[in-house]
């Protein structure tokens, strides 16, 4: 019997939707929160190699501000590192 799955995968073939459901419902709660640590992890890797791309001449302390700035709001910025994002051409 085929799996309803969200609007948001209706790209994907419901085979392969099948398939990646299966292997999820096979995985122990601590393997699923482990697969998503490791998600994050590269996300936040892909974010911290866009900003070095584009600022290859940063240090890094403004890797490290320019990445956080790409997932917090200006606000937090500003009172968490007292660094202004669009004071340094990174504005969300």
């Amino acid at each position: 019997m085929p799996v309803r799955h969200a609007r948001e995968y209706t790209d994907t073939d419901p085979k392969a939707m099948e398939v990646w459901l299966n292997l999820l419902r096979k995985m122990t709660p601590e393997e699923r929160f482990t697969r998503g640590l490791q998600l994050c992890e590269l996300a936040a890797a892909a974010s911290e190699a866009g900003v070095r791309a584009a600022y290859p001449d940063a240090d890094e302390r403004e890797v490290f501000l320019r990445t956080a700035a790409r997932r917090l709001p200006r606000e937090c910025m500003i009172q968490a590192y007292d660094w202004d994002p669009q004071q340094h051409g990174h504005a969300r």
